[in-house]
């Protein structure tokens, strides 16, 4: 289980920063949501286990080994929100937990224990993968615990390791939020590590710090998601990207491009932000679709696409990527643009049980306000895939107005989200 506050990913401790340092006194409430469904009313014992673990996560705090390593380590976020992250601990009494007349887990913040604690959205932002974790974690224990082979899951990540190491694939570990349990990504994260010769670090910060690999990431939907509430669906891309360069100076400088479909943020970018940035990451579409289009943008800046890279993290596994590596950057020919892939499930959920499919969860930003004396806004994510949209349906009529998403878009994404999302 989570054992450690760095246990989660860099980028939930780069868009706390950033929210601390731009928008100190906004809020907002993180909504759990298993596009599965899955239904636990046979297992009475996951919902008291859930209870338990996440009360263990609230009791566990920065240490002072931990705090040094990062200052030292992760130097673009100073030492005073590190500091501060010592204070940090996840805050039970905001979390609603339990199950719906389906069976259905559920997790989102209150929003009037938000009020009500003062808790701004640097903080409440934190949860989310502490939150995942747990759930993968409890889960699999519950429906797969007995049948876990360490060894045959060490066997399994050595093919893998050796087939990226033959084939030259550069990819990052994005393992942490749907992983099988703490102890099979520390098993293969220690293989990486001591195998692989082709993997540029992990976005987990605690086993980057475990293992002396470099912390991987940048900024999510969330981030995106929020200008969007406070500033509307045109300029969410474009301000959520100013923000983040006032913020950074040109550190993590890899933009997701997908919350509002890759055209809506191509056509919002800029060249001064094309300069600035040193790549794209592609989380949903056709991925040689998605990277025509931005290599197309960047030569209508006047700009050298081989002078960026895109990072490839839509449920990836090596062969896949391969085939997207290859057509980018074919071996013999002249690259295209650099690739590289965050690779997730398919490394820390494969554990060769017969049957087993790993869990298919996400928590995203549900309402925000830019502070407490405004009126909550709901806030939705319409990605490049039906189903990974999110959020309150009569939303996407807003969104389809300010975004000029044609009639055909409309029905499609209203239907999908009424599909995968809680109302």
């Amino acid at each position: 289980m989570v054992n450690s506050i760095l246990d989660t990913d860099l980028y939930k401790f780069s868009t706390s920063y950033a929210f601390f340092k731009e928008y100190p006194y906004a809020q907002g409430q993180m909504v759990f949501h298993d596009r599965k469904g899955e239904d636990w009313r046979k297992y009475p014992e996951f919902i008291e286990t859930m209870f338990a673990e996440l009360r263990k996560v609230s009791e566990l705090r920065l240490t002072d080994e931990e705090c040094d390593w990062c200052i030292k380590n992760i130097p673009y976020i100073p030492a005073s929100w590190w500091n501060w992250l010592k204070s940090y601990h996840l805050n039970m009494n905001t979390l609603h937990i339990g199950l719906d007349e389906e069976g259905h887990f559920f997790c989102y913040q209150d929003l009037d224990a938000l009020t009500k604690y003062n808790e701004y959205y640097y903080a409440t932002t934190l949860s989310e993968i502490y939150v995942l974790e747990t759930y993968s974690e409890v889960r699999n224990q519950l429906l797969y615990g007995s049948e876990l082979n360490l060894d045959k899951v060490v066997a399994i990540i050595d093919k893998k390791i050796e087939y990226a190491n033959n084939n030259k694939l550069g990819f990052a570990e994005f393992g942490a939020r749907r992983r099988f349990s703490y102890d099979v990504q520390d098993r293969i994260i220690r293989e990486i590590r001591n195998k692989c010769h082709v993997c540029a670090g992990t976005s987990n910060v605690h086993m980057a710090m475990k293992y002396h690999m470099t912390p991987t990431g940048t900024f999510p939907h969330e981030w995106v998601m929020f200008h969007a509430g406070v500033k509307g669906y045109q300029s969410a891309n474009y301000e959520a990207l100013e923000a983040w360069i006032r913020v950074y100076d040109g550190n993590l400088g890899t933009a997701l491009v997908d919350t509002y479909t890759t055209d809506s943020f191509l056509h919002t970018l800029t060249r001064k932000q094309a300069l600035l940035l040193s790549g794209f990451r592609q989380d949903s579409g056709d991925e040689i679709l998605v990277g025509k289009a931005i290599i197309a943008r960047l030569k209508e800046f006047g700009i050298d696409p081989k002078s960026k890279f895109i990072v490839f993290s839509n449920a990836l596994d090596f062969e896949k990527y391969k085939d997207i590596h290859d057509y980018f950057m074919p071996e013999g020919g002249t690259p295209l643009i650099k690739v590289s892939a965050g690779i997730g499930t398919n490394l820390t959920s494969d554990p060769g049980i017969d049957n087993y499919k790993p869990a298919n969860i996400v928590m995203k930003l549900g309402k925000c306000r830019i502070n407490p004396k405004d009126p909550w806004k709901n806030v939705i994510k319409i990605s490049d895939d039906l189903g990974k949209h999110m959020g309150d349906p009569l939303e996407f009529l807003i969104a389809k107005h300010q975004l000029n998403l044609g009639n055909d878009d409309l029905q499609d994404m209203y239907d999908a989200v009424n599909k995968y999302t809680k109302k």
